[in-house]
């Protein structure tokens, strides 16, 4: 299985570190334990990681400010990735920021908190009121949403330029523009409903990184790690459900990337490991 693979310039590990698990409940306020998220950081990097998706809306601010405490200064190699299109505000509340002038501003804002020049990449995050659905193209908007983030790159804040909640009109329309490195869609063994967007980027050589691969983090009954199939298959082959289903979506295609997240460096290992799993023939979930 290849082990790597293109993110913009970089070349990147499949599997990288999501940064979505290191502050408190709820993504708001600062971690249960501030030495332990600073040690997964530099954990992750010291085990090869070099690719690290983060947001602003994390905390908010907490993910950033974080990931400079524990790395800065960053290696060359290591891919900083963000996302803009959403805030926090005091409650927690998911709000809408869609705007070309606040995408503008959240980038600096990501530049700032993380302390560096320019970002491997941001994702535009295309919002449609619930954070797992694709909604239809406002072509209007998404035009002018281009605009802000091709000049924000042009401009050097960024490197790349990515899609996030992104359905196959989006991604044709931005194509017929510009460059796009990577897509970033809700994507696991139970929701394949982003399979067209995965299939559009593996034929343009494009990253595709599946946010929820073990299913959602908020629904505590998560049916993906229940899945009979993967049960039995982990337990066969001595490995947690966890480890068989990212392995099993690392295997969907080669451009997947992988940026599954943790606060504890016991997860982090099992999920590093994943590499070296090979699913048998008949694994069918």
């Amino acid at each position: 299985m290849r082990t790597t693979f293109p993110l913009g310039p970089f070349t990147v590990s499949r599997v990288g570190f999501g940064a979505m698990q290191l502050p408190g409940p709820g993504v708001m306020g600062p971690p249960r334990d501030h030495e332990r998220a600073i040690a997964v950081l530099k954990r992750a990097v010291h085990l090869g990681v070099d690719h690290i998706d983060t947001a602003q809306f994390y905390g908010p601010n907490v993910s950033n400010e974080l990931i400079r405490e524990a790395l800065h200064p960053y290696p060359d190699n290591l891919a900083l990735v963000s996302k803009v299109g959403a805030r926090r505000n005091d409650r927690g509340d998911w709000l809408s920021a869609q705007q070309p002038d606040e995408l503008r501003a959240d980038i600096e804002a990501n530049l700032r908190t993380l302390g560096t020049d320019r970002l491997a990449a941001v994702n535009l995050r295309i919002h449609s009121g619930d954070p797992s659905t694709v909604g239809p193209v406002d072509r209007e908007l998404f035009d002018r949403q281009l605009t802000a983030m091709i000049a924000a790159r042009d401009e050097g804040l960024i490197t790349g330029i990515g899609l996030s909640n992104a359905s196959v009109d989006h991604l044709r329309i931005a194509l017929d523009r510009t460059e796009i490195v990577t897509v970033q869609n809700a994507y696991n063994l139970l929701d394949r409903s982003s399979q067209p967007v995965l299939d559009m980027c593996t034929e343009h050589g494009i990253s595709f990184v599946p946010f929820f691969p073990l299913g959602s983090g908020f629904n505590p009954e998560n049916p993906v790690l229940g899945n009979a199939s993967v049960r039995k298959t982990a337990a066969k082959l001595g490995y947690t459900p966890a480890q068989v289903v990212l392995a099993w979506t690392l295997s969907v295609a080669p451009n997947v990337l992988l940026i599954p997240g943790t606060s504890s460096i016991t997860h982090l290992e099992e999920n590093v490991a994943i590499s070296d799993i090979e699913l048998p023939a008949d694994f069918a979930p």
